[in-house]
């Protein structure tokens, strides 16, 4: 045959909407993989034109080949690499059903002289002939989105990203959207094409490619209802179709679960503390100098929304558990203690509301060689103490480590009781919203030139957080978007592979119910054994990914459990796998029996 491949756009034409869901899976693998690659690009870029203003072309040079250049494609790649596997799993099951559905159609080329190496090929350019529409629109959608979180970073975060480009083009991340596009479909059409190059002409009579195979009995001892066992049994015997479906959906649960670890990972590079200060007032030389009456002056002022100090003595000899130690006490006032309640800065046991006020009762610090544990006594002078809880980390070093020192907080009054001193050497202002310069330059003015005073409103990042986890969750509503639209597609795609089945069903007498039953178990087949699958290999992945971002930059963090993502993404896989019996059920359900025998 030398036309046969006209067919091809004939064929596109006849299963738009079969095709639609397979279509709609490569606009989104090219749009993330673009959207990704642009803004890394664009993240590179920025950082180009930083290094070049302010250290010239050697700048240009250390952004091009520094770490900041390869982290972001590093991750870019590593996302690119899960997009496609998913790309790949999500397109050869729907590939997949569809042969399943045209085994007339190929035992009928194989009848008039197409070869098996001419099926092949056909199946292979059919699957080319969707990247025609979808490869475009994914790559507008991608560098549209890049646009417009560029713009939203540079006009509503802020001075971080006052230098990121706007409306530029990353050929690099068009060039990674079309390779991805065109690279998931190869390999999603290679089982495929090799199926439908199976399929002899005698199944052009029987219509059913599985007609080849021996039957094998149903096992439905374990299940009274003959439907349940027959909606299993359809899910388990084709072996190739239960491991797309289980993969595809197992990979959407470790995509999410992988994710959820980016969440933690921006809330320890940019932690986001309920006392994160403003304005600073310190003593130039350390000492509590600060009068305490300034904090009555500057409260009553313009602008201020909170205002708190915090005192400090160093290296006081004390015994722990009757070993002598130079200890650091440090003294928070209540407000500060509010927030460390308000940030569950404080580890499991702990007691803090013993600490408010004079009390014999500390806070510590919690370290893996830390020695001190909750209800442990401590002696300074002839004062002894309590731990009454624990910090899970050290708020005073950015690697949140005690780095072998013991550090008592206090609640004000405590201090006092225990060291006599009464003034602070450190000042903190949490400013209010409406506050404008004019406020602080008089605060700064009633404060003087005898202490350091620091103005930190423009350091603030809590917009930047904002912004990252806008970025992160937006990724996990598209994983969660395509994880149900895939679901839905798969359990639909392989109804209709089996329509006559079902009609040969109803003629024997089952009835609507038992129809959507039957559906039913086989859906919830796929959905259980892609939730094992995927929680299994998601939590592995997920622990990994934690211990090699995060613990081993933060020694304090300690992986958990993942309660909220896990039983966030099983309810959309299980509500998915509901919504995709619905609709086939009910096309069945109002199809005639002589339709459904008779449906090619």
């Amino acid at each position: 045959m030398k036309s046969y491949l006209s067919l091809i756009t004939i064929s596109a034409k006849v299963h738009k909407r079969q095709n639609r869901m397979t279509l709609l899976c490569i606009t989104f693998a090219v749009f993330l993989v673009t959207a990704i690659f642009s803004m890394a690009d664009m993240g590179v870029r920025m950082e180009a034109t930083r290094l070049l203003d302010k250290h010239g072309s050697q700048g240009l040079q250390r952004a091009l080949s520094g770490t900041t250049a390869q982290t972001l494609f590093i991750t870019a790649a590593i996302l690119f690499v899960l997009i496609l596997i998913a790309g790949v799993l999500m397109i050869s099951s729907s590939m997949n059903s569809t042969v399943a559905q045209r085994t007339n159609f190929f035992g009928m080329m194989r009848c008039i002289g197409m070869s098996k190496q001419q099926i092949t090929r056909f199946v292979r350019l059919e699957a080319l002939n969707w990247c025609k529409a979808a490869i475009p629109l994914g790559v507008v959608l991608g560098t549209i989105i890049t646009w417009g979180l560029c713009a939203a970073l540079r006009f509503l975060v802020g001075d971080e990203f006052s230098q990121i480009p706007l409306f530029k083009v990353s050929f690099i991340g068009i060039f990674s959207g079309i390779l991805v596009g065109v690279v998931t479909v190869l390999i999603a059409a290679s089982s495929p094409a090799k199926r439908a190059a199976k399929v002899s002409p005698i199944s052009a009579v029987s219509g059913n490619i599985e007609n080849e195979k021996k039957a094998s009995r149903v096992m439905l001892a374990p299940f009274p209802k003959v439907e349940t066992a027959l909606g299993i049994h359809h899910a388990v015997s084709g072996k190739k179709n239960l491991i797309l479906m289980t993969s595809s959906f197992a990979l959407s649960i470790i995509l999410f679960l992988c994710f959820s670890v980016l969440i933690d990972l921006v809330g320890y590079i940019m932690p986001q503390s309920s006392n994160t200060s403003d304005i600073n007032i310190s003593t130039r030389d350390g000492t509590n100098s600060i009068n305490s009456a300034l904090l009555d002056e500057i409260n009553y002022m313009s602008g201020v929304k909170h205002i708190f100090g915090r005192r400090n003595i160093l290296n006081v000899p004390a015994k722990v558990n009757s070993q002598t130690n130079l200890i650091d006490l440090i003294s928070f006032d209540d407000y500060d203690l509010d927030c460390l309640i308000k940030d569950k800065q404080l580890k499991k046991g702990s007691d803090i509301s013993k600490v408010y006020g004079n009390s014999e009762y500390v806070l510590a610090i919690w370290d893996k060689d830390s020695p001190l544990e909750i209800g442990d006594k401590i002696q300074i002078s002839d004062k002894n103490l309590e731990v009454a809880g624990m910090l899970n980390y050290n708020p005073f070093r950015e690697d949140g480590s005690t780095n072998g020192t013991i550090t008592l907080i206090t609640s004000g009054e405590t201090f006092m009781h225990l060291t006599g001193v009464s003034d602070y050497s450190l000042v903190m202002i949490q400013t209010a919203k409406n506050t404008t310069d004019e406020n602080v330059e008089a605060i700064h003015k009633a404060v003087g030139d005898k202490y350091t005073f620091t103005d930190k409103r423009d350091q603030r990042t809590t917009s930047t957080y904002m912004a990252f986890l806008l970025f992160v969750y937006g990724f996990l509503i598209i994983i969660t978007f395509v994880t149900v639209l895939n679901i839905m597609n798969s359990i639909s795609m392989s109804v209709t592979a089996r329509i006559r089945q079902y009609g040969a069903m109803r003629a024997v007498g089952m009835d609507g119910h038992q129809i959507t039953k039957m559906i039913a178990a086989e859906a919830f087949t796929y959905a259980l054994c892609g939730c094992v699958v995927g929680c299994s290999i998601g939590l592995w992945m997920s622990k990994m990914l934690y211990d090699n971002l995060i613990t081993n930059h933060f020694s304090y963090a300690i992986w958990s459990f993942p309660i909220v993502p896990v039983i966030v993404i099983l309810l959309f896989v299980l509500t998915a796998a509901v919504a995709a019996v619905y609709m086939p059920a009910k096309r069945i359900r109002k199809m005639a029996v002589t339709d459904t025998i008779n449906e090619l």
